[in-house]
C-alpha cells in the first residue's frame, strides 16, 4: 500500500477524554503533577539502568515528547536529551498543560502515516475523535511505543494495563 499522509488537526475540546486520559496513563502518569520533567521517573530509570546495565525504558515526559516531535529528529543523541531538558519547563511555562496535550495528541503519530487523534480515530476506528471509548482509546493508547508496527486490535494485554492504570487515577 502506497504512503499516504493522514492529519488533521482538531481542538482538545473535540478529543474525547477517554483518549486524553489513557494517552496520559500510558505516557506520562504523573503529568498533571510536574512541571516537564518527572525526576521520579528519571531517579527510578536511572537505578534500573544502573543494575542492569541497560536502558529498557525512557522517562520522557509529554511535554519532553512534545518538544522533541516538534524541534528536533527521533534519533538518540545526548545533546538533544539535554536541549530537551531545558525545553520542556520552559514549555510548560509558556504553553501550560491544556495546550501541551492538545499539540502532543495533533502531532504524535498513530500508525504509517497518521499524525494526530483525529486521524487515528478515523483510520483505525472510522469514527470522529470525539467518540473515542474507553476500550478504543486504550487500544490506540497502547500503540504510541510502536504505532508503524502495533495494532490498537492486537493491543490486548498493554491496553489492559492502561485501562487499569486509568481507573487507579479514577478516570
Amino acid at each position: 500500500m502506497p504512503y499516504r499522509k493522514r492529519y488533521v488537526f482538531v481542538p482538545l475540546s473535540r478529543i474525547s477524554p477517554n483518549l486524553q486520559h489513557a494517552v496520559i496513563a500510558a505516557e506520562d502518569g504523573h503529568f498533571y503533577r510536574h512541571h516537564g520533567i518527572d525526576w521520579q521517573q528519571v531517579e527510578k530509570v536511572a537505578e534500573e539502568s544502573s543494575e542492569t546495565g541497560k536502558i529498557r525504558r525512557g522517562a520522557s515526559t509529554i511535554t519532553q515528547q512534545l518538544v522533541k516531535n516538534l524541534f528536533f529528529t527521533t534519533h538518540r543523541n545526548p545533546v538533544r536529551k539535554a536541549i530537551e531538558y531545558t525545553l520542556a519547563p520552559l514549555a510548560e511555562l509558556i504553553l501550560g498543560k491544556r495546550r501541551i496535550l492538545e499539540l502532543y495528541l495533533n502531532v504524535i503519530e498513530w500508525g504509517p502515516g497518521v499524525y494526530g487523534a483525529q486521524a487515528a480515530a478515523e483510520y483505525h476506528y472510522r469514527m470522529t475523535a470525539a467518540q473515542l471509548d474507553r476500550e478504543q482509546s486504550a487500544r490506540l493508547a497502547a500503540c504510541l511505543p510502536s504505532p508503524r508496527r502495533w495494532k490498537p486490535a492486537r493491543m490486548n494485554d498493554y491496553s489492559a494495563a492502561i485501562l487499569e492504570r486509568m481507573q487507579q487515577l479514577a478516570w
